[in-house]
């Protein structure tokens, strides 16, 4: 089918990247998609079903399968706003002085993830306040900005994300509770989404990233608020319905994930064999940690334009040039820097790397 398309092969070192597809799918999940494409269902039932299980599997009070996690942002705030009056369902942009609009976030939380979050705030009916700078912010500087117009705080739970200066999800959540606020939590790529079950009012995750699931968001977390999100399917949440083989490859997923990650030496073993690479004149690699803390580690291939063939936003370019296209983190490259992750590499795939490195570099 994909050569009717004449596609690019591409070699994913980027990550789980909505741009490449995010993940790879199992049998076991392929299965679970045409068990859910080959039958009919009274989808209002299945919607329903599909939420209680995966609320079991994840330990919250409810849940409601989506077709994002941007979707599942987009749902949460809506819920926040309108609550339970219906009216405002229907029309959630329409002027109703006397609601709550007003979505709290830190500065450094305000991110581009592929599409803005305020995007996805607004897409909700709210408006983003923002607290703190770019470089930090203070747990009372958040608190100061909770008001009278505030229906709830977005917290952004991702390498995207500011990680110096910034207070903790915990202490966010319990400023939320003593002023009865409704936390909301992006955590659309995490591991271990159990580890969040009690964090926040409403926790979103992609069914697509860890979970190795096929496009879909789950929005998860206290009844109340899962239920005023529920409600608008029928507005703006009918852009954002999902697909019954989608449910049915989620629940496979879920049922068959593992959240170990793969050993730490595993990981850097094989990533040595990117020092090949330091006999390029103004190359030279290093074994990089995630920046956000997890047990995930990359190679970082470090670029010295003064003595390299090109620099590192170059070498970007020309590694998606050609038949084979591969992607790489690139968030430092203008600091003269690339980084490989071995996650969705296939067998084979970092010898490829080494070799069109290679060969851009002028070291093959």
């Amino acid at each position: 089918m994909g050569s009717i398309l004449n596609l690019k092969q591409v070699i994913n070192a980027s990550g789980r990247m909505s741009i490449l597809g995010v993940s790879t799918l199992s049998d076991v999940v392929l299965d679970g998609m045409a068990y859910g494409g080959k039958h009919y269902f009274e989808m209002e039932d299945l919607v329903t079903q599909s939420g209680q299980a995966v609320a079991g599997m994840l330990g919250t009070e409810a849940a409601l399968i989506v077709n994002s996690a941007s979707a599942g942002i987009a749902l949460s705030i809506a819920g926040a706003i309108a609550k339970d009056k219906h009216q405002l369902v229907e029309n959630i942009y329409a002027p109703a002085p006397q609601v709550q609009r007003e979505i709290l976030l830190m500065k450094g939380h305000n991110v581009d993830y592929g599409a803005p979050v305020e995007t996805m705030i607004r897409l909700g009916g709210g408006i983003p306040v923002e607290a703190g700078y770019a470089n930090g912010c203070r747990l009372e500087q958040l608190e100061q900005s909770i008001s009278e117009q505030t229906a709830a705080v977005l917290f952004i739970q991702s390498h995207h994300a500011v990680q110096k200066n910034m207070p903790a999800l915990d202490d966010v959540y319990a400023l939320c509770q003593r002023y009865n606020v409704p936390l909301i939590l992006d955590a659309a790529a995490e591991d271990h989404p159990q580890s969040y079950s009690e964090r926040a009012d409403v926790v979103i995750f992609s069914g697509s990233k860890a979970l190795e699931g096929p496009t879909s968001g789950i929005l998860a977390g206290k009844k109340t608020y899962v239920s005023y999100a529920a409600q608008h399917q029928k507005g703006i949440g009918r852009a954002m319905k999902v697909g019954k083989e989608a449910i049915f490859g989620l629940l496979a997923a879920l049922q068959h994930y593992d959240a170990r990650p793969r050993p730490a030496r595993e990981q850097q073993e094989e990533l040595m064999k990117l020092q090949e690479l330091e006999a390029i004149p103004g190359v030279r690699v290093t074994i990089e940690q995630d920046e956000a803390g997890r047990p995930i580690y990359r190679g970082r291939i470090h670029v010295d334009e003064q003595e390299a063939a090109c620099n590192a936003l170059t070498l970007v370019a020309r590694l998606k040039e050609g038949n084979l296209a591969v992607y790489t983190r690139d968030y430092h490259a203008n600091e003269g820097s690339i980084d490989l992750d071995l996650r969705p590499l296939q067998a084979g795939d970092l010898e490829k790397i080494i070799a069109k490195v290679k060969q851009i570099l002028g070291g093959a």
